[in-house]
């Protein structure tokens, strides 16, 4: 049996938790809900309503909680998605903004929930810790003029083309 996970994030949803948690794992493998935790007669919702759940997004744990109106997302903190190939960036992009979302400078995207995610090519972060310097600022230059990452580009600017 795996270790239980030491930290986990805590999504604050007004509501919609359950509708948040079913549109994440139809985009991510592995995903699944732990278990879940309903309002019971006493508390601030409709009884049977959920409160809280567990729920894993590519093995990841997250709990969400149906706290109501008075926290939104900030782009203050984000989800970092490791993505091997230009596909899997077009596909996540195209996944995550579906339904009203929006793609924000740099691969960053914001869902219809307003969490915000980073959909980061694994080669990204190699070519930006490259100890030639005038490579990794070619790629950072490169990159901040894009709204979702081609890698591709990244390349092109890595090699100087």
């Amino acid at each position: 049996m795996p270790a239980k996970q030491k930290i986990t994030p805590c999504l604050w949803f007004d509501g919609n938790a359950e509708e948040a948690m079913d549109f994440y794992m139809s985009i991510f493998k592995d995903s699944k809900i732990v278990n879940t935790l309903n309002w019971g007669k006493e508390g601030g919702s409709k009884e049977g309503s959920l409160l809280v759940a567990t729920f894993q997004l590519a093995g990841q744990e997250y709990i969400a909680l149906n706290g109501g109106p008075e926290f939104k997302f900030t782009e203050g903190i984000s989800l970092s998605i490791d993505c091997s190939t230009q596909e899997e960036v077009d596909s996540l992009t195209e996944k995550l903004t579906a339904g009203g979302g929006e793609v924000r400078p740099c691969s960053w995207v914001k869902d219809k929930f307003g969490l915000s995610w980073q959909i980061v090519p694994s080669i990204l972060p190699e070519m930006l810790r490259d100890k030639d310097q005038a490579k990794a600022d070619r790629v950072m230059a490169a990159m901040m003029q894009m709204y979702k990452i081609d890698i591709q580009k990244l390349k092109e600017a890595y090699n100087g083309q």
